[in-house]
């Protein structure tokens, strides 16, 4: 896998993750470059001084600011280990229904991690994967935060249900996101860009709550409803 751009590549430093090598563009003389250069140094990994022009041929994004590191593949969680970390606490869990956009899954991923969000949930099938697009999209954030990768959804609901979990879906027709209870342990089920919840996903849910709609169009982009939905539990929960 490639994380690319100076930000990914600092907060790969910070994890334990087997890094094979970094890519450096030669000649950067900006501060924030050397900084990290100085940072790759100090934690003895193989680094490769390449021209402009290698860089440009090995990013995908085209915006990897002279820096490219190659690790191993995401080694997805289990839920079971994020419920255990978090088992001390009111935990918060974020279910995602069938996010098939790569670029949405990764700006799910920056928000839940900024928003402390222990974990998140996706389908093995019918669902983006995490690949080089959601690790630069999420700008590091993958690197901190918990993705497990399941066959089933419905059964990991069942699985935090049974471990206490209050679990609300964000699906058009339910109770306003502010009117409802957003504390204790949580787990919010965000839906697909086009289906939303399925059927069967939201009979498992305790409850469904809305983001209220004020303009001509009534749906928001999936990585916006989650932002909102997820920050309205963090503004209730901090209470």
């Amino acid at each position: 896998m490639k994380v690319e751009g100076r930000n990914s590549v600092y907060e790969l430093l910070k994890t334990d993750k087997e890094i094979d090598k970094i890519l450096v563009q030669k000649d950067l003389k900006d501060d924030a470059s050397k900084r990290l250069i100085n940072v790759i140094r100090s934690h003895k990994i193989k680094v490769q001084l390449v021209d402009k022009y290698v860089i440009e041929k090995e990013s995908e994004s085209k915006r990897s600011q002279g820096f490219i590191a190659y690790t191993s593949d995401y080694k997805y969680f289990d839920v079971e280990d994020i419920i255990v970390d978090a088992q001390d606490k009111d935990g918060f869990v974020v279910v995602l229904n069938e996010i098939l956009d790569p670029h949405n899954l990764g700006s799910i991923i920056r928000v839940c991690e900024c928003a402390g969000v222990d974990g998140i949930v996706i389908g093995k099938d019918r669902s983006a994967s995490v690949n080089d697009t959601v690790m630069r999209i999420s700008a590091g954030a993958l690197n901190h935060v918990k993705v497990a990768r399941v066959v089933n959804i419905n059964h990991a609901i069942d699985k935090l249900k049974d471990n206490g979990y209050w679990v609300y879906g964000a699906e058009v027709g339910g109770q306003e996101i502010y009117k409802a209870n957003l504390t204790g342990k949580l787990c919010l089920v965000i839906g697909g860009e086009d289906s939303g919840v399925k059927r069967l996903t939201k009979e498992k849910c305790d409850g469904i709550i809305s983001i209220p709609m004020y303009g001509k169009v009534n749906s928001l982009n999936a990585s916006v409803a989650c932002g909102v939905a997820v920050y309205e539990a963090v503004r209730q929960r901090r209470k």
